[in-house]
């Protein structure tokens, strides 16, 4: 019986203020064929309709499309957290998605996303912490990393918002590498090769 195909690597780009011209700047340069699927997070209201697809999907080669619940995380597609949910990966390495509501306050959440991905995805996880104010998606980073993931940060001098990056970086060993926005691309594309 032949073995099944093997999950791919699953990298996280969360952000707050400041994100989208990071996220941006981390999508353009990797290649159609970027053997991981991508999922990316971006603080904003509930209520905001957001078009982060329709400008992402213009600066990347990668496939670009709004995250669904249910839906099997696949290599070289670009996963977008919709307004008003917080998105977690299931132990089937589909999506999973339930209304935010008011709180916790930065929504959607990184930590909760970090978090469900170390859980789940373990050494196969690729999180990397952009540009935003506040703390969130540390305690993620520190999941990610004590469950084998690997854990960037963006280094303070290319990021907008050095917030939150940096409180991944203040966890003590959580970060692997802290690193200008604009080498976290080709960053991406070595880590990942390494894991195929």
């Amino acid at each position: 019986m032949p073995s099944a195909e093997p999950l791919p690597p699953i990298v996280a780009l969360v952000s707050s203020g400041g994100g989208l011209d990071a996220v941006r700047r981390v999508l353009a340069p990797l290649p159609a064929d970027f053997q991981a699927a991508v999922i990316v997070l971006q603080h904003h209201s509930p209520d905001h309709v957001s078009r982060l697809r329709e400008v992402l999907a213009t600066r990347t080669a990668l496939a670009v499309i709004d995250a669904t619940d249910g839906t099997a995380l696949t290599a070289s597609t670009v996963y977008v957290a919709p307004s008003g949910q917080h998105l977690l990966v299931t132990s089937d390495n589909t999506i999973a998605l339930f209304v935010s509501g008011s709180y916790p306050p930065n929504r959607p959440s990184a930590d909760l996303l970090l978090t469900s991905l170390a859980l789940t995805a373990g050494s196969r996880t690729i999180a990397v912490v952009l540009s935003g104010a506040g703390t969130d998606g540390a305690t993620g980073a520190s999941a990610v990393h004590r469950f084998g993931g690997m854990v960037i940060a963006a280094d303070a001098a290319s990021s907008a918002r050095s917030e939150m990056p940096a409180a991944s970086v203040a966890r003590d060993h959580a970060v692997d590498h802290v690193a200008d926005v604009d080498t976290i691309a080709g960053l991406l594309t070595n880590l990942v090769a390494e894991r195929q």
